[in-house]
This record gives C-alpha cells, structure tokens and sequence, in this order.
C-alpha cells in the first residue's frame, strides 16, 4: 500500500512516462519525422533572425530588440521540449525523471509568460511608432526596451517560480503517467492524487493575469493603431502601416489563441488527450512559423538576411 501511494517528498527522484502517441503507434514515425523537420526549421529561422537583428545596422530599432528577443524565447521553446519528444518517439523508452520533468515544465511556464509580456511590449512599440510617430525616438528609447525585456524575464521567472513550488509539493500516487508529449503544469496537477485546489487555483489567477493583461493591452493597442491608420488619406500609407502590425497580429493569434485553450478553462474540463495536441501546437508549429512571418511580410528583414548570406558567402570563398 505505501508503494500505491507514497510521495515524492523525501522520496528519491523517480520516472514519469510519457505516453505522446504510444497508443497509437503507426502515428510515431510520421510524427518523428514531421517533429525532427520542424525542429530544424525553428532552430535555422530563429537563430537567422537573432543574428540578422544583432548584427545588421539597419536592424537596431526598437522593434527588432523585441523581436530578437521573442526569436530567442522560440528558440529555447523548442530546446526545451522537442529533444525529450524525438528521443521518446524514437525508442522504446518514453520516460523522463522526475527532475527533468521539473526542470521542463518550470523553463516551459518561465518562457510563455516572459512571452506574453515580450507581445505587448512589441504593441506598445507598434503603438508608438503608429500613433506618437514625432516622438517615436524620445519615448521608446533603448534603455527603455532593456527595462521592458528585463520585466518580461523577471515577471516569467516569478511566476514559475511560485507554480514549481506548489507543484513539487504534490504527491503523485502509484503508476506515473502523463498522457503528454513533455511535462506541464496542468498535467502535472490532474495526475496528483491529492486535493489540488490551491494549485488549481493559483495557476488560473497567474495565468489570467499574465494572459489576458496583456491580450488586453494589446488589442487597446491595436484599437487605437486601427483609428490612426484610418485617418491616414494615402491609400499607401494605410497599407504601410497595416503591413508594419500584420505580423505581430499573426504572432499574436498563433501564441494566445492555444494558450487561452489549455490554461484559462476549468480544471475539470480539462482533457490530456486534447491538451497534449495544443501543446504539441504552441510547443513547435507556433515557433517554428514565428520567423518566417516576420521574414516573408517584412522587407527589412529579408534584406538584412540577404545581406548575412552574402557576407556569408564571401567569407565562406574567401
């Protein structure tokens, strides 16, 4: 009986299984090779545009520091998950420790509230740009954007701070399984088999708050983008301007939409077997197209990497 339900709390460290799609097995090929292309092109289209908006002169306005930020959070998305998937669909093995489970899910909730907060603070710079364009260069100056990048990583890291300690305290009784790619908060408490309402609790109050705030603040922003850009008389000059937040908006859409799916519905209705998909969503499609919205809708950028590539080339000859 002690085995059936013993903690983990001064209990050596002990396995999860991580089922992903071992009830369906024809689906884990097909899946290990879409996961290992996507993964690729994440880690290429991230890194290329961190490297483009560091290195490429034109490239050092406000909304490229936001948006070599957002690459690099992307980037260690995928780093922290898509590894452990691939290994676990490719053997037989699908199992992870109970520190690495930790570890990824307490990175993973770090990430996605730094990132909430890293969108708004690209509306707001969308919104002064749009809106205060005269006083673009006084108001979003770059001490400014350091200080709004440092809140968004302090406020992700608070706040999966307080999520880790009140999830390692829960006990998981008899055979650990997570029906889940990788290791999430949600899924960690719905297999707890103790009274979980303060976690249940705490996570929908963090969560709301690091969620909807900023959707909040954003589509503000958006509101008065919206009614500035419709007093523009040139039909160019709106176009320019809807092209300048179309991307962000795309963004924006692909990263809340499954976020609001999975964290802010009740804790009984949530499903593993359809939330272990929408993680799969956010974990890997959502940072894999990131940079190929920014690139394929923004001259700036496709010139700043064409310019990498022939540098690159060159040095490569030379």
């Amino acid at each position: 009986m002690k085995s059936d339900n013993q903690s983990f709390l001064g209990d050596s460290p002990q396995n999860f299984i991580l089922l992903g799609v071992s009830d369906r097995p024809w689906l884990e090929l097909p899946l290990f090779v879409v996961l290992l292309v996507f993964y690729i092109l994440a880690m290429l289209g991230n890194i290329a545009i961190i490297l483009v908006s560091r290195l490429d002169p034109q490239l050092q306005s406000p909304m490229y520091i936001f948006l070599s930020h957002l690459s690099f959070l992307d980037l260690c998305y995928t780093a922290t998950t898509v590894p452990q998937m691939l290994v676990n669909m490719g053997s037989s093995n699908k199992t992870i420790s109970y520190g690495g489970c930790t570890v990824q899910y307490a990175v993973f909730h770090w990430l996605g509230c730094t990132e909430c907060i890293v969108l708004a603070a690209m509306a707001l710079d969308r919104y002064v740009a749009i809106c205060e364009p005269l006083r673009y260069a006084i108001i979003m100056h770059h001490a400014l954007c350091q200080q709004l990048v440092g809140v968004a990583w302090l406020s992700g890291f608070s706040n999966s701070l307080v999520q880790v300690v009140l999830t390692v305290q829960l006990p998981f009784c008899g055979r650990q399984v997570l029906n889940n790619f990788f290791c999430e908060v949600p899924a960690m408490i719905k297999l707890s088999c103790a009274d979980t309402t303060v976690n249940d609790a705490t996570l929908a109050v963090l969560v709301a708050f690091f969620v909807l705030v900023p959707l909040a603040f954003i589509l503000l922003s958006y509101g008065f983008i919206t009614r500035a850009v419709l007093r523009i008389q040139s039909s160019k000059g709106r176009r320019k301007a809807f092209g300048t937040c179309s991307s962000h908006l795309v963004v924006v859409s692909l990263f809340y939409l499954p976020a609001i799916y999975m964290y802010l519905q009740p804790p009984s209705s949530y499903s593993q077997e359809q939330g272990k998909f929408i993680s799969l969503f956010y974990s890997i499609i959502t940072p894999t197209f990131n940079p190929f919205i920014y690139t394929l809708r923004n001259k700036d950028v496709k010139g700043a990497l064409r310019r990498l590539l022939a540098r690159t080339w060159r040095l490569c000859r030379g």
